[in-house]
């Protein structure tokens, strides 16, 4: 029988979001459109500067498409929503989720620095691609509160997250985060901590296969997708999907799991470290294993 959480309900007030890369702005749209005060803490000059602009210009292309219709708020208000280089920033939030740079120290010092300016009954929620709940629960006094909400890209447009509890998260916390999943409109899917958990664990491994495919020469980067696109019915095929995603993001997930999983593998191709050390990083480079749009 699961535990009862008369809080589950009740709504986080501030929530913090660590991180304005792609993912960060992507989940602030969520937050904001469902009416959320939203902080966003990112210590990099370039991406806090861009981070507004972009919002602007995503919750303005949701509100002229009508897709922010039946939101608590307009689909353009974004005056709640503060910007910040300070972590200290978020020590009224009541629910934070970090979506720091998938590198285990990166995220250690994240972590660490939010259980210092946090309150005792805050929330942290890791967007992480792969890393361990449990590991990253360690890095906090706060294991019970401490939960994987891995949100997929583009987060406004995805309706399922996957939730991650680790051993340590406590049934609370899993309440807490799949009602807040809830007043976004998104359902959650709970499952066992591991390394990638379900989606990447398994996403991880074709992408970086489809690469060798390429490297190999067997097939173009077009012909994987096509593949897998109108035989398996999949919307862009992996090497689409990685280039949505960020090749550097692609890299960093398979070492994590290589790390934690000790299987080969995960040892990322060759075409996709050739690819990651040119700038080549897919669609927020406009090149990838595919040529894209210049990014604004």
């Amino acid at each position: 029988m699961s535990e009862r959480n008369d809080d589950a309900e009740r709504p986080p007030g501030v929530v913090g979001v660590v991180g304005a890369g792609t993912m960060g702005v992507g989940i602030t749209q969520c937050l904001a459109e469902a009416g959320y005060p939203v902080v966003v803490v990112d210590d990099d000059p370039g991406a806090l500067a861009a981070g507004p602009r972009r919002l602007r210009d995503a919750l303005r292309t949701r509100l002229l498409a009508g897709s922010g219709a039946g939101r608590s708020r307009p689909a353009d208000a974004t005056g709640e929503v503060v910007w910040t280089d300070r972590l200290a920033d978020l020590s009224g939030a009541g629910f934070v989720i970090e979506c720091a740079f998938e590198r285990v120290p990166v995220k250690r010092a994240v972590l660490a620095g939010l259980d210092e300016v946090c309150p005792p009954p805050t929330v942290f929620a890791s967007c992480t691609s792969a890393i361990p709940v449990t590991r990253l629960a360690s890095f906090t006094g706060r294991a019970d509160r401490m939960i994987g909400m891995h949100f997929m890209n583009p987060a406004p447009l995805k309706p399922t997250v996957e939730v991650v509890r680790a051993p340590t998260t406590s049934q609370p916390t899993v309440d807490r985060a799949l009602a807040l999943l809830a007043s976004l409109g998104k359902s959650g899917v709970v499952v066992g901590d591991a390394p990638g958990f379900v989606s990447n664990r398994v996403l991880m491994l074709t992408v970086n296969e489809a690469a060798r495919v390429v490297e190999e020469g067997t097939a173009d980067a077009d012909a994987v997708d096509q593949i897998f696109r109108e035989c398996f019915g999949h919307p862009m095929g992996p090497l689409r999907t990685a280039d949505l995603i960020g090749l550097d993001t692609i890299r960093d997930s398979l070492l994590v799991l290589l790390e934690h999983t000790g299987d080969d593998r995960f040892t990322p191709c060759r075409l996709l470290d050739d690819l990651v050390g040119q700038g080549a990083l897919g669609r927020k480079a406009g090149k990838g294993f595919h040529d894209h749009p210049a990014p604004r």
